[in-house]
């Protein structure tokens, strides 16, 4: 166990989502991408969260959410100060943190001198962590593969499972050296396969969830195929945004739909 003042993008993640269940690692690049957040850097490259850092996306994601604000317009608002962003809602007193990829770094400790004028942050709560809360990439934010037994031990799959995820197409699989590589989609795939088996789904009752969201994808691809063809990077930055909000649309209106039918369901509808 490292104690460090700071969060990594995993870790805020982990903050965020019980508030704002769309967002996304992607999410939260991009508006660094656009201005919105400064995050520093470890030496090695690793983005570090302080509690400002977390205030100030809340503030943000809150603007989108609740009054459909444009970036631009919330950026102006935080140059302004006007951001009233409410504090980090993780429990007050908690300070060890989870260990990171940096190893020991005497300038990330809270006793250590030089250390930023921002106050160290609690860790995240233990219920925010699990799918989707990982970060599985390196130093760079940069997608990492893992090997079959590390996504093993990371998920809790079983072996079975996971040969059946894979069998039927729920999983991709990139092979790197003749060897199994997975990301961190597969990460979550897995973790929720085996939540799902626990209660009684089985993996081959999953193929209902890969053919819708491949429908929807080739709906994604119609909608964003303009701004592909136009092969500059700045286009590529508003595709990654846009599918994002997306993809979070997506999710809230297939978990709407899906609770409006069971409520039918035991009512008698």
């Amino acid at each position: 166990m490292n104690e460090r003042p700071y969060l990594s993008i995993g870790e805020v993640l982990g903050l965020l989502l019980e508030e704002f269940p769309e967002v996304t690692i992607s999410k939260i690049r991009f508006l660094e991408s656009q201005g919105l957040i400064e995050p520093e850097r470890t030496p090695s490259g690793y983005r570090k969260f302080y509690d400002d850092d977390v205030s100030r996306l809340r503030f943000i994601l809150r603007e989108q959410r609740e009054h459909y604000l444009p970036l631009k317009v919330i950026k102006g608002r935080l140059v302004d100060g006007d951001t009233e962003a409410a504090p980090s809602q993780a429990p007050r007193g908690v300070r060890h943190m989870t260990s990171t990829n940096d190893g020991p770094d005497p300038e990330s400790h809270p006793s250590a001198a030089g250390m930023s004028k921002r106050e160290t942050v609690p860790a995240p709560v233990a219920a925010t962590q699990g799918a989707l809360a990982r970060d599985v990439t390196d130093a760079l934010d940069r997608p990492q593969l893992l090997s079959r037994e590390e996504l093993v031990a990371l998920t809790g799959v079983d072996p079975e499972t996971l040969e059946q995820l894979e069998q039927y197409g729920l999983i991709t699989v990139r092979r790197i050296a003749q060897q199994p590589r997975y990301d961190s989609a597969a990460c979550d795939i897995a973790e929720l396969a085996t939540r799902f088996a626990r209660l009684g789904i089985e993996v081959r009752h999953l193929r209902v969830w890969r053919v819708g969201a491949d429908r929807e994808v080739g709906l994604f691809e119609q909608r964003v195929s303009p701004l592909l063809r136009q092969r500059n990077p700045q286009a590529k930055v508003e595709v990654a945004a846009l599918l994002d909000e997306l993809v979070a649309l997506s999710g809230r209106l297939h978990t709407a739909l899906v609770a409006d039918a069971v409520r039918g369901m035991v009512e008698g509808r």
